[in-house]
């Protein structure tokens, strides 16, 4: 399954006894407050969680004491190790068979504020797998890539929107290790793909939330090198950083004025915010007056322009009458069918042809995407089938997937200051099976938008490392896109 803790090469040779090399089993960079369980099974033998430590960076943890770690970053890139302690130490070359359970809490995911001072509610991550694994001392090598395409066309005048991607596009490799930053965006430009970059903060900084010097050199050079835009700064708010309680207001706009200050240096003329409170952004306005910065607010599946949620941003941009409030488009909004990769993965982990049938049917109507979510767990569990099989997947299917018609997107457009072009699929058409992209292109082209469209391929939720290469996806999608661009040209002369 993918975003887990481990893989195929993670059982490693310890003194103590054995140590598991873990990747963080998301697309970004957490605490280590974040972590709530871990749980580890040896050939059918559950192991006391005193007898497992946690070891990163140099610093190792009882896991009783992973909770208070608010202040220590699990990078992204960083692989840090679950040490177990047994009786013998394995040997290189031994096999055994090796579960592991994990949950996460993702700190800027609330589902519920704290009440009286206490911990909101969170968004968990759980995982769950199940190997029989060879001891090793060898990382696996990434697999090739190709590089024989064709460049693209350049981009004219008349084009209405500029093109780029999200470097989240590629969160699976970045966070395996195929890609260091540099050598991401060497690949990003042999592709010809831009000019536009967008990061998400939290995913490629080492010193998160800060950017340091060093970075800015860095990125600087790159950009340099290859006459790449800086386009779009993802900004998270970890409002549950600490575990036993939420970020008070001021340590909101705290950490948000230290990502506005980051995306300063670096050059964005765009923040995609995470929290539109009232409260907050007239805290925030003046510093993003100072630092010339548009706040861009996204609008994500399962919810469109007109979702109550979202009619209460509208109605706070209303009041706020800021020019420099917007919104960004995430086309994960507006698809008209489940994407093939997310029906594959739901494959693997065991749905027949009749449970994907009446998943896509109760995914197609029109309850909230709690009500479906939950008719389609009781699918499940009047057939006699464990939802837990599925891991977050029952709940993505729905979360990540909205239906909202494509023509919403219209009601706000002098709004809209960025694009998510989402995707999951590009087909050997060159379409994207799931969301109407000539559609998506006429709404946008003839609402006036002239901004980015930042290509962000979210496949990497649901597929196998390796089983696609996304940036190549990524250039694919953007053939798309210019196609349909001019074919709604060509159509108004």
């Amino acid at each position: 399954m993918p975003n887990g803790l481990i893989a195929e090469d993670s059982l490693r040779p310890h003194p103590d006894g054995l140590a598991l090399k873990l990747t963080i089993p998301w697309y970004r960079s957490l605490w280590l407050s974040s972590v709530s369980t871990l749980r580890l099974t040896v050939d059918g033998v559950e192991l006391p969680a005193d007898d497992l430590a946690f070891e990163l960076g140099g610093t190792r943890y009882a896991l009783a004491e992973l909770p208070q770690q608010s202040e220590a970053l699990w990078f992204l890139q960083q692989h840090p190790l679950l040490v177990a302690r047994l009786d013998q130490p394995v040997a290189l070359g031994e096999q055994h068979d090796v579960e592991i359970f994990g949950e996460l809490r993702l700190p800027y995911m609330q589902i519920a504020p704290g009440q009286d001072g206490g911990p909101g509610l969170y968004v968990p991550n759980i995982v769950r797998q199940s190997f029989t694994l060879t001891v090793t001392d060898t990382d696996a090598a990434p697999l090739a890539t190709a590089t024989d395409i064709a460049p693209p066309p350049p981009a004219t005048e008349d084009d209405p929107f500029k093109l780029g991607l999200t470097l989240y596009s590629a969160s699976a490799e970045f966070r395996a290790g195929w890609y260091d930053f540099d050598g991401l965006l060497d690949r990003v430009a042999e592709l010809g793909i831009g000019p536009g970059i967008e990061i998400v903060a939290s995913q490629v900084l080492p010193t998160y939330p800060v950017v340091s010097d060093e970075f800015v050199a860095q990125w600087r050079a790159a950009f340099d090198k290859h006459g790449f835009d800086a386009s779009s700064f993802g900004a998270n708010l970890d409002m549950g950083r600490r575990r036993d309680r939420d970020m008070t207001p001021d340590e909101e706009f705290e950490f948000s004025e230290l990502m506005f200050q980051g995306a300063k240096k670096l050059g964005f003329p765009l923040v995609r915010i995470q929290s539109a409170k009232p409260e907050l952004l007239r805290r925030l306005l003046p510093v993003a007056e100072r630092l010339d910065l548009q706040l861009a607010y996204e609008i994500h599946a399962p919810m469109g322009p007109n979702a109550e949620p979202i009619l209460k941003v509208r109605d706070t941009y209303a009041e706020l009458d800021s020019p420099l409030l917007g919104f960004v488009a995430d086309f994960s909004s507006t698809m008209h069918s489940m994407s093939p990769t997310l029906l594959r993965a739901v494959a693997r982990a065991g749905l027949d042809d009749a449970a994907l049938a009446e998943l896509q049917r109760i995914w197609a109507t029109y309850p909230t995407m709690q009500e479906r979510q939950q008719e389609f767990i009781g699918y499940l569990k009047s057939r006699g089938f464990d939802p837990g099989r599925l891991g977050s997947f029952a709940h993505l299917a729905f979360n990540m997937h909205g239906h909202v018609d494509p023509r919403e997107w219209a009601e706000i457009m002098p709004q809209i200051t960025h694009v998510h072009a989402k995707f999951y699929d590009i087909d050997e058409n060159g379409r994207e099976p799931a969301i109407d992209y000539p559609e998506l292109v006429r709404v946008f082209v003839e609402g006036g938008y002239r901004g980015y469209w930042s290509s962000e391929w979210e496949g990497h939720a649901f597929a196998e490392l390796g089983e696609v290469d996304p940036l190549l996806l990524v250039r694919k999608q953007h053939d798309l896109i210019r196609a349909s661009m001019r074919a709604v040209q060509a159509a108004h002369v």
